[in-house]
Protein backbone atom coordinates (compact mmCIF):
# COMPACT_ATOMS: atom_id res chain seq x y z
CA UNK A 1 0.00 0.00 0.00
CA UNK A 2 2.71 2.38 0.57
CA UNK A 3 4.48 1.70 -2.13
CA UNK A 4 1.15 2.61 -3.87
CA UNK A 5 0.75 6.04 -2.12
CA UNK A 6 4.38 6.46 -3.20
CA UNK A 7 3.77 5.95 -6.71
CA UNK A 8 0.49 8.16 -7.19
CA UNK A 9 2.21 11.22 -5.59
CA UNK A 10 5.22 11.10 -7.59
CA UNK A 11 2.56 10.79 -10.69
CA UNK A 12 0.89 13.47 -9.54
CA UNK A 13 4.47 15.22 -8.80
CA UNK A 14 4.67 14.66 -12.85
CA UNK A 15 1.84 15.98 -14.07
CA UNK A 16 1.71 19.33 -12.15
CA UNK A 17 5.29 19.75 -13.10
CA UNK A 18 4.90 19.07 -17.00
CA UNK A 19 1.64 21.50 -17.40
CA UNK A 20 4.26 24.18 -16.04
CA UNK A 21 6.35 26.75 -18.24
CA UNK A 22 9.87 26.81 -17.14
CA UNK A 23 10.93 29.01 -19.71
CA UNK A 24 12.39 32.41 -18.70
CA UNK A 25 11.35 34.97 -16.97
CA UNK A 26 10.45 38.29 -17.98
CA UNK A 27 10.76 41.83 -16.33
CA UNK A 28 8.41 44.40 -16.44
CA UNK A 29 11.00 46.04 -18.47
CA UNK A 30 11.77 43.70 -21.13
CA UNK A 31 7.48 43.30 -21.85
CA UNK A 32 7.46 46.63 -21.84
CA UNK A 33 10.22 47.05 -24.64
CA UNK A 34 9.08 44.12 -26.38
CA UNK A 35 5.91 45.85 -26.95
CA UNK A 36 7.48 49.12 -28.23
CA UNK A 37 9.49 47.35 -30.70
CA UNK A 38 6.64 45.78 -31.83
CA UNK A 39 7.09 41.80 -30.92
CA UNK A 40 4.45 39.70 -28.63
CA UNK A 41 6.01 37.46 -26.15
CA UNK A 42 3.75 34.82 -27.01
CA UNK A 43 2.11 35.29 -30.89
CA UNK A 44 4.72 36.74 -33.25
CA UNK A 45 3.16 39.24 -35.71
CA UNK A 46 4.61 36.61 -38.55
CA UNK A 47 2.75 33.70 -37.28
CA UNK A 48 -0.24 35.62 -36.90
CA UNK A 49 -0.19 36.86 -39.94
CA UNK A 50 0.41 32.97 -41.50
CA UNK A 51 -2.33 31.72 -39.26
CA UNK A 52 -4.67 34.10 -40.89
CA UNK A 53 -3.31 34.28 -44.41
CA UNK A 54 -2.12 30.85 -45.02
CA UNK A 55 -3.98 28.86 -48.18
CA UNK A 56 -7.35 30.60 -47.60
CA UNK A 57 -8.39 27.96 -50.35
CA UNK A 58 -7.93 29.42 -53.80
CA UNK A 59 -10.69 29.48 -55.86
CA UNK A 60 -14.16 31.67 -55.48
CA UNK A 61 -14.06 32.68 -51.44
CA UNK A 62 -10.34 34.24 -51.95
CA UNK A 63 -11.05 36.37 -54.79
CA UNK A 64 -14.35 37.21 -53.09
CA UNK A 65 -12.83 38.26 -49.99
CA UNK A 66 -10.11 40.30 -52.04
CA UNK A 67 -12.08 42.36 -54.35
CA UNK A 68 -11.11 45.82 -53.88
CA UNK A 69 -14.80 46.49 -55.01
CA UNK A 70 -16.84 44.09 -52.62
CA UNK A 71 -17.52 45.08 -49.20
CA UNK A 72 -15.86 42.20 -47.82
CA UNK A 73 -12.08 43.67 -48.76
CA UNK A 74 -12.70 45.91 -45.62
CA UNK A 75 -11.84 44.05 -42.48
CA UNK A 76 -11.57 46.88 -40.16
CA UNK A 77 -14.71 48.39 -38.61
CA UNK A 78 -13.89 51.82 -36.99
CA UNK A 79 -15.34 53.71 -34.21
CA UNK A 80 -16.21 56.98 -32.01
CA UNK A 81 -14.62 57.88 -29.23
CA UNK A 82 -15.89 55.49 -26.31
CA UNK A 83 -18.16 53.78 -28.07
CA UNK A 84 -19.02 50.47 -28.94
CA UNK A 85 -21.62 51.54 -31.33
CA UNK A 86 -21.66 50.15 -34.63
CA UNK A 87 -22.63 53.37 -37.80
CA UNK A 88 -24.98 52.33 -40.55
CA UNK A 89 -21.70 52.69 -42.90
CA UNK A 90 -19.96 50.36 -40.66
CA UNK A 91 -23.11 47.92 -40.57
CA UNK A 92 -23.10 47.31 -44.33
CA UNK A 93 -19.61 45.86 -44.39
CA UNK A 94 -20.85 43.93 -41.07
CA UNK A 95 -23.59 42.38 -43.12
CA UNK A 96 -21.45 41.57 -46.13
CA UNK A 97 -19.18 39.46 -43.74
CA UNK A 98 -22.15 37.93 -42.79
CA UNK A 99 -23.37 37.02 -45.75
CA UNK A 100 -20.26 35.40 -46.78
CA UNK A 101 -19.51 33.36 -43.40
CA UNK A 102 -23.62 32.45 -43.38
CA UNK A 103 -22.72 31.13 -46.65
CA UNK A 104 -18.91 29.65 -45.90
CA UNK A 105 -20.04 27.82 -42.45
CA UNK A 106 -16.16 26.12 -42.68
CA UNK A 107 -14.49 29.56 -41.93
CA UNK A 108 -13.83 31.29 -39.41
CA UNK A 109 -13.06 34.95 -37.79
CA UNK A 110 -11.12 36.71 -35.46
CA UNK A 111 -12.38 39.92 -34.47
CA UNK A 112 -9.60 41.84 -32.61
CA UNK A 113 -11.04 44.91 -30.34
CA UNK A 114 -8.52 47.81 -30.14
CA UNK A 115 -8.53 51.01 -28.77
CA UNK A 116 -6.72 54.35 -28.58
CA UNK A 117 -4.24 55.26 -25.70
CA UNK A 118 -6.65 57.10 -23.77
CA UNK A 119 -8.01 55.54 -20.34
CA UNK A 120 -6.84 53.23 -18.12
CA UNK A 121 -5.42 49.43 -19.50
CA UNK A 122 -8.31 47.64 -17.94
CA UNK A 123 -11.14 49.96 -18.86
CA UNK A 124 -9.51 49.54 -22.84
CA UNK A 125 -9.33 45.91 -22.67
CA UNK A 126 -13.00 46.22 -21.59
CA UNK A 127 -13.75 48.91 -24.06
CA UNK A 128 -11.99 46.51 -26.75
CA UNK A 129 -13.89 43.78 -26.15
CA UNK A 130 -17.12 45.46 -25.90
CA UNK A 131 -16.54 47.02 -29.59
CA UNK A 132 -15.60 43.45 -30.63
CA UNK A 133 -18.81 41.81 -29.24
CA UNK A 134 -20.98 44.39 -30.76
CA UNK A 135 -19.73 43.24 -33.97
CA UNK A 136 -19.66 39.40 -33.29
CA UNK A 137 -23.60 40.00 -31.82
CA UNK A 138 -24.23 41.31 -35.53
CA UNK A 139 -22.68 38.79 -37.42
CA UNK A 140 -25.05 36.66 -34.94
CA UNK A 141 -27.88 38.24 -35.36
CA UNK A 142 -28.12 37.62 -39.30
CA UNK A 143 -26.93 33.74 -39.11
CA UNK A 144 -23.47 33.47 -38.37
CA UNK A 145 -22.41 30.91 -36.08
CA UNK A 146 -21.14 31.59 -32.76
CA UNK A 147 -18.44 28.42 -33.24
CA UNK A 148 -17.11 30.56 -36.00
CA UNK A 149 -16.07 33.93 -33.84
CA UNK A 150 -13.24 34.04 -31.88
CA UNK A 151 -13.27 37.73 -29.62
CA UNK A 152 -10.06 39.05 -28.04
CA UNK A 153 -9.34 42.83 -27.23
CA UNK A 154 -5.81 43.77 -26.85
CA UNK A 155 -7.01 47.57 -25.89
CA UNK A 156 -4.68 49.69 -26.66
CA UNK A 157 -1.31 46.98 -26.26
CA UNK A 158 -1.73 47.04 -30.75
CA UNK A 159 -2.02 50.67 -31.79
CA UNK A 160 -2.28 50.62 -35.43
CA UNK A 161 -0.88 54.36 -35.69
CA UNK A 162 1.63 55.73 -33.42
CA UNK A 163 0.89 59.29 -31.92
CA UNK A 164 -0.82 61.24 -29.27
CA UNK A 165 -3.72 63.21 -31.34
CA UNK A 166 -7.00 62.75 -33.16
CA UNK A 167 -5.61 61.06 -36.80
CA UNK A 168 -3.89 58.26 -34.63
CA UNK A 169 -6.24 58.12 -32.07
CA UNK A 170 -9.21 57.16 -34.89
CA UNK A 171 -7.30 54.92 -36.08
CA UNK A 172 -7.10 53.27 -33.49
CA UNK A 173 -10.49 52.60 -32.28
CA UNK A 174 -11.21 49.73 -34.39
CA UNK A 175 -12.10 45.80 -34.36
CA UNK A 176 -10.42 43.74 -37.19
CA UNK A 177 -12.23 41.04 -38.53
CA UNK A 178 -8.86 38.19 -39.53
CA UNK A 179 -10.50 34.98 -41.08
CA UNK A 180 -8.74 31.74 -41.13
CA UNK A 181 -10.25 28.58 -41.88
CA UNK A 182 -10.55 28.88 -45.47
Amino acid sequence: MRQFLTYLVLISVVLTLGGCNFGPVKSDAEAEEEMADGRDAEVSQEDEDQRFSGDLGGGARMEELNDPDSPLSTRVIYFDFDSSRITDEQREVIDAHADFLSRNPDVEVVLEGHTDERGTREYNLALGERRAQSVEQLLQVQGVSAEQIEVISFGEERPAAMGHDESAWRLNRRVEILYSGL
